[in-house]
């Protein structure tokens, strides 16, 4: 029986990209100001950075799904 995944994942915008991708795309569009004003987290707002920010957003599915909403927001305009 063959895997369908390609198929599925073929129209996902999310699919291969790395949360480390999302987020530095981000900040080189918005800037860690506007991140922090766009999703409501401290990681973007107190001495924010990639490490620190990685670190909750892989632990907060909440925000994480805030930030690739953003993401996806970005890439279409």
């Amino acid at each position: 029986m063959k895997n369908n995944t390609n198929k599925t994942q073929t129209n996902n915008p999310m699919h291969g990209v790395k949360l480390i991708d999302i987020l530095e795309h981000l900040v080189q569009e918005y800037g860690w100001k506007e991140l922090g004003l766009e999703v409501n987290i401290n990681c973007f707002k107190n001495d924010p950075s990639i490490k620190s920010s990685l670190k909750f957003l892989r632990k907060t599915p909440w925000a994480r799904d805030k930030v690739e909403q953003l993401y996806l927001k970005s890439i279409k305009q």
